[in-house]
């Protein structure tokens, strides 16, 4: 469905190109029956702020949330697994998902990187996309817990995530407006860096982002 092809971009490095496709995204997000009152708001609310002012502020902005620390992490196993060696097997699991129903992925970023995730499930029907989400549903929650607590408005891409899975999006009144808990995260991440190089891809909804 379009839905998850439209947070899969919104959730994607803010290219250029990316931007100039945000009233498209956000016809989609508008139009979608999977999308609630309350978080379609929220989604506007974002696409909005990743389309206003220049390219660079966007890009600056992204990378202090995705590219700063292990809390953050848009590689769903980097929560489950850390640098453990059953992360390398989920990601053989994973791509075989893929490949099992006709996709060859076409970038260097990881199988378990949510907008290539949320691409693959554009492809599915809904019921194995809310399968799949329910099933990671405790790590988007935790996304989404770092999000809310940096006031950050990507937090409306897992917190729409988390009702299409048909879980309950977190409170934010629950969450304190803190850094702390990401900041510790943040320099496990320096520390030991999960991965390295520069990620690309062929669609969109994925564009790579510079090292």
């Amino acid at each position: 469905m379009l839905t998850f092809k439209a947070f899969s971009a919104l959730l994607s490095y803010p290219s250029e190109e990316m931007r100039q496709a945000l009233p498209e995204i956000a016809e989609v997000v508008h139009a979608s029956p999977l999308v609630a009152a309350r978080e379609r708001d929220a989604l506007s609310a974002l696409i909005a702020e990743i389309g206003e002012g220049d390219l660079l502020s966007a890009e600056e902005r992204y990378v202090d949330l995705f590219d700063r620390g292990r809390a953050l992490s848009l590689n769903l196993f980097e929560h489950l697994h850390g640098e453990g060696r059953d992360r390398g097997a989920a990601m053989v699991e994973l791509k075989a998902l893929y490949a099992a129903a006709g996709f060859e992925m076409a970038t260097s970023e990881l199988p378990d990187y949510l907008p290539v995730v949320l691409e693959y499930l554009s492809q599915r029907d809904v019921a194995e996309a809310r399968d799949m989400l329910a099933d990671c549903a405790h790590i988007l929650a935790s996304i989404a817990r770092s999000l809310i607590a940096r006031q950050s408005r990507y937090a409306a891409v897992l917190q729409a995530l988390l009702a299409v899975a048909g879980e309950k999006p977190v409170d934010p009144a629950a969450v304190k407006p803190t850094r702390e808990e990401t900041e510790a995260l943040d320099r496990d991440w320096v520390e030991q860096p999960a991965f390295a190089g520069a990620p690309d891809i062929s669609t969109p909804a994925t564009r790579a982002r510079p090292s």
